[in-house]
């Protein structure tokens, strides 16, 4: 892939015309960030076979989605509802190192039950999923065994410090969500690539020759 080829990645992708038409129903999310849910919930039954916010036969809409049916449609078909409450403001990411591929990226915390966990490859997209603690990641990539680029790897150091989904919520509840945007800062003579302090990040900057970016 052109962007983040052969790393790991949360789920996502995005906002197609379909989302923003569904984004109608949610008027009290506005537009933007309804869209934005929804498609998380797309790419997230897309990319991984896993539903969030919808209690459905997941295989039957990974198969109808991708022939290119919009999920709006498949609800009205299927007599399904969409909980996009069920996805908790996160961080919201706005790299701009390459302008002509900048990406506004919306990250979402989510409870999915164990009966609905389990994940399945695209075969288009990824090669291999699977589930794992923040910090386990985080050791894997260290060993070199799997590649992070600076986003995920900031957005793990942040989850490993919570304990659970309800420690998590309480913990994006107390830092409100404003956009990242990356940026070179010379510290004691070495280049560094950082982020804003007092939203959350225990680590808010890393050597740039040693940040990985997509």
């Amino acid at each position: 892939m052109v962007f983040a080829g052969g790393a790991v990645v949360f789920p996502g992708g995005r906002v197609d015309p379909g989302d923003y038409d569904l984004a109608a129903r949610f008027p009290h999310l506005g537009a933007e960030d309804a869209a934005a849910r929804i498609a998380a919930v797309r790419e997230t039954i897309e990319e991984a076979g896993i539903a969030v916010g919808i209690d459905a036969d997941v295989e039957v809409l990974r198969t109808a989605l991708s022939d290119g049916t919009a999920l709006g449609p498949l609800l009205d078909r299927y007599g399904l509802a969409l909980d996009l409450d069920a996805l908790v403001p996160f961080a919201r990411w706005c790299p701009n190192f390459k302008e002509s591929r900048t990406f506004d990226t919306h990250f979402y915390l989510a409870r999915v039950d164990a009966d609905h966990a389990e994940a399945r490859v695209d075969a288009t997209e990824n090669t291999h999923l699977f589930w794992a603690t923040a910090a386990d990641v985080l050791a894997r990539a260290d060993a070199g065994e799997v590649k992070i680029i600076f986003p995920t790897r900031r957005n793990l150091e942040r989850l490993a410090t919570l304990d659970g989904f309800a420690e998590a919520r309480s913990h994006a509840a107390a830092h409100p969500v404003k956009m990242i945007t990356p940026w070179i800062e010379v510290r004691d003579g070495t280049q560094r690539l950082c982020i804003p302090q007092g939203l959350g990040y225990p680590i808010t900057s890393e050597i740039l020759e040693r940040a990985l970016r997509g």
